[in-house]
């Protein structure tokens, strides 16, 4: 059965030029939380929702529509099928808002600047909390860039490889929108590493550096010392973004130049 109509808050909310089967949406959502419906609830059926609502038929199934894009929603037809709540997966909402970010022409320095106010408070939350089978994936990882890249390619590999070790950080975090900005943040620094060709040339300075910090924040995390964590974090984010704003600039001149001639 879907969940049963209590008569809350259903007046549609006050947006301005929103068209009405978006104001819909917001109010079917604000309703779904007043309920504290969990994902995988049933929603009501589509007639309950136009007279919950008094909305026209095609109002509400364009709002529902506007809700399963969004991930909020999901239908199930035949036997026991119908609206269901849905829970937007981390993919999903990275993905819309890297789709946001798309021509916002982000450069190193904004990514780093979130990076530097953000990855020192996480680390330093997360020093002596962590499990040492935690501790030993961390190492794992590193040891996927442990030697210097000989070419471009595997300085490709490298970047990433190093970026997930700050994302799976980022997944030990208890606090959800923490981890969350910090591995949207990596995500965005993968993508544009990539698409920019920012590994190109290999730069042995930065792996050299981002290398050393990590293996010292592994002993600082093992050892519980938040303060030396937050520095170590603080003092890596600051060198890995002078190297990479070097890559950023080194790219600029290789395009210029190939512009010219």
């Amino acid at each position: 059965m879907s969940a049963a109509i209590t008569p809350l808050n259903t007046k549609l909310p006050s947006t301005g030029r929103m068209r009405r089967p978006h104001q819909a949406a917001e109010a079917i959502k604000n309703w779904i939380v007043e309920q504290r419906l969990l994902p995988g609830d049933r929603l009501p059926t589509e007639q309950e929702l136009i007279q919950q609502f008094k909305m026209a038929k095609g109002t509400i199934r364009e709002a529902m529509r506007i809700m399963e894009a969004q991930g909020l929603v999901m239908t199930r037809t035949g036997p026991g099928g119908g609206a269901f709540v849905h829970a937007v997966s981390e993919a999903r909402a990275q993905s819309l808002l890297g789709n946001y970010f798309f021509f916002k022409d982000l450069t190193i320095a904004d990514i780093y600047q979130i990076r530097q106010a953000l990855e020192p408070e996480l680390v330093a939350s997360l020093a002596g909390r962590i499990t040492e089978e935690d501790l030993r994936r961390l190492e794992k990882i590193m040891e996927g860039y442990a030697v210097p890249a000989a070419d471009a390619e595997t300085e490709r590999q490298h970047h990433i490889e190093s970026l997930r070790f700050h994302a799976a950080l980022a997944e030990l975090s208890k606090n959800d929108l923490l981890g969350f900005l910090i591995r949207f943040m990596t995500t965005m620094l993968s993508d544009l590493t990539v698409y920019r060709k920012l590994y190109d040339p290999p730069n042995h300075e930065l792996w050299k550096k981002g290398l050393s910090y990590q293996r010292r924040l592994i002993k600082a995390l093992r050892c519980g010392h938040g303060e030396e964590a937050r520095h170590i974090m603080h003092a890596h984010m600051l060198t890995a973004r002078r190297q990479m704003e070097i890559q950023e600039g080194e790219m600029e001149r290789r395009f210029i130049s190939e512009q010219r001639n």
